[in-house]
């Protein structure tokens, strides 16, 4: 398989873009914020057609979307976080502006189809050698900033009353958060497309959830999770001509979530069974 060069583009993008996905994924799920997500991974779509319909880079097009709007989103929250309605608005608006470019696009110089199949569900095989580079090493560089904030992010998660009385920059980390999500859902749209993007967000976390209560240990499967996903569904994908690279990844993401309920459901949640969490203080929230 290795012998291929797209193969092994393909492995160095998508395993990048596993972890981060992986590790921020676990604080999408941590905060509630999985509509976020899915929101954000409907502006790559967005994105990607107005960079396509301006005659950019898609990339330009998918980072400005999908990071402005993540930015907007935790600036634009009414509580401690960005709550439904605001991202229920933002989501409606970008699927509307999403629908005009789609238009546009047909009705230009052609391939709108190919342009949009690729957007909608990946093309993580097609990607060139400097195209897998710059996606490792953006992914690689969300993966530092995360773990370096990870310890305020989860105080701020956790407990987001408490976090701001002692001192914590509770607004800008969720807006900052959601700005990384916003990359991540950019980079990630090349891997597995923006209709199946949440599924590398969430089920790995949620597998995690669903094993420990020890927010470190989840983080660190939630990661390995997405990690085994992307792995198992490339070469899935690469024994079976016929069944795309992004629907095996996330197959492999659904069944390993469905794995983790049976096993937390079969162990009667001892799986779960921790000390109370404690945070950058002390306190027991």
């Amino acid at each position: 398989m290795f012998d291929h060069e797209f193969a092994r583009n393909a492995l160095e993008a998508g395993s990048a873009i596993a972890l981060a996905s992986g590790l921020l994924g676990y604080f999408v799920v941590l905060r509630g914020q999985v509509f976020a997500g899915d929101a954000l991974s409907h502006v790559a779509f967005t994105g990607a057609l107005a960079g396509a319909v301006a005659g950019v880079d898609e990339r330009i097009g998918l980072f400005a979307a999908t990071v402005g709007v993540g930015v907007a989103i935790g600036a634009l929250r009414l509580g401690s976080r960005a709550d439904d309605t605001v991202i229920g608005v933002v989501f409606a608006w970008v699927l509307g502006v999403g629908l005009f470019f789609l238009t546009r696009l047909a009705t230009g110089a052609g391939g709108s189809g190919v342009q949009a199949a690729h957007t909608l569900f990946g093309s993580i095989y097609g990607l060139s050698a400097g195209q897998a580079h710059f996606a490792a090493v953006v992914a690689l560089g969300v993966i530092v900033l995360i773990l370096a904030g990870a310890r305020p992010l989860l105080f701020a998660s956790l407990d987001p009353e408490v976090a701001g009385a002692r001192g914590v920059p509770v607004r800008t980390l969720g807006v900052a958060f959601l700005a990384l999500v916003g990359v991540i859902a950019a980079e990630a749209t090349q891997a597995v497309g923006a209709l199946l993007l949440l599924g590398l967000l969430a089920a790995p976390a949620g597998a995690a959830a669903r094993l420990t209560a020890r927010p470190w240990l989840g983080l660190a499967l939630s990661a390995g999770f997405a990690l085994a996903a992307m792995w198992a569904g490339l070469v899935a994908s690469y024994q079976l001509a016929s069944v795309p690279a992004s629907s095996a990844v996330i197959g492999a993401a659904v069944a390993i979530y469905v794995g983790a309920a049976i096993v937390a459901t079969v162990g009667g949640g001892r799986w779960r069974r921790s000390p109370p969490i404690e945070v950058e203080t002390g306190s027991r929230p």
